[in-house]
């Protein structure tokens, strides 16, 4: 399986990166590690996550980490669409 990333989750990845650099540089490194490698083992269980609220995604919680990845598993992709903090009202 091979993971790609949606603009829209690229973005958040992003955003995640910044606020962390500006406001918690002790977290960022260590944060951006787990969601990458968290992302990165649904190669080898694309099902692990919870079924999401769009009908035909899946969410896997990064605990205790305040973090959710929105993905849909298609033939041999997982595709990631957004990733949310917990304290976000989801679009």
């Amino acid at each position: 399986m091979r993971i790609r990333w949606t603009p829209p989750a690229a973005r958040d990845l992003q955003s995640i990166s910044d606020y962390l650099k500006e406001h918690h540089p002790q977290f960022r490194q260590s944060t951006m590690r787990k969601l990458y490698d968290g992302i990165r083992g649904l190669k080898q269980t694309p099902f692990i996550g919870r079924p999401g609220r769009v009908e035909g995604t899946r969410e896997i919680v990064f605990a205790p980490m305040p973090y959710v990845a929105v993905y849909r598993v298609r033939e041999q992709t997982i595709e990631v669409w957004r990733i949310w903090h917990t304290s976000q009202e989801r679009s």
